[in-house]
């Protein structure tokens, strides 16, 4: 189901366990409930990925519950991802104590902040390929697995910078 992204469910259905294809302030993202295992399952089922899946932080609280973080969450929200130590107990993370946290410039992020629940952040597309910047270009077989798609026309960014915080010194891992 397309819908636009002022639509007041989409609190609920993040809670339900929606699967969805979602915006970010960089691009397409594909995400779920980061607590809910089966709905983990449905995204590395669509994304051919046993890999660990970043989330949307709910809160910058959240981070300071869960992560062990510095001045760089004043970057935060932002076109970054953050490698953390962490504590949050999450469906998505199969890599023993690091989570990748991101907290998106986008209206988007607010229904996360919402719902109170991590959320799967990956970008929208098999493992390996490019990301996606416009709803017309995702694959149908993947349009086809998805609940929800919030299409807000093209986005015009590229990937989150990832930045390795988890050891003692800071590591960009990719620009």
């Amino acid at each position: 189901m397309i819908v636009d992204i002022s639509d007041e469910r989409i609190v609920s259905w993040v809670l339900e366990g929606k699967v969805f294809i979602y915006p970010t302030d960089t691009v397409y993202g594909l995400g779920c409930d980061a607590t809910n295992e089966s709905a983990v399952q449905r995204i590395r089922e669509i994304k051919g990925s046993t890999k660990p899946f970043s989330v949307v932080a709910p809160s910058k609280q959240w981070i300071r519950k869960y992560c062990r973080y510095g001045k760089e969450l004043e970057k935060l929200p932002g076109p970054y991802t953050f490698l953390y130590t962490s504590t949050a107990q999450v469906a998505c993370n199969n890599h023993s104590g690091i989570l990748g946290i991101r907290l998106p410039a986008h209206p988007f992020t607010a229904y996360i902040a919402q719902a109170g629940v991590p959320f799967v952040t990956t970008s929208v597309n098999r493992t390996g390929e490019r990301p996606i910047q416009q709803i017309q270009d995702v694959p149908q077989e993947i349009l086809q697995k998805v609940d929800i798609i919030v299409n807000v026309g093209p986005i015009r960014g590229k990937p989150s910078t990832i930045i390795d915080y988890s050891q003692d010194e800071a590591k960009t891992v990719r620009l």
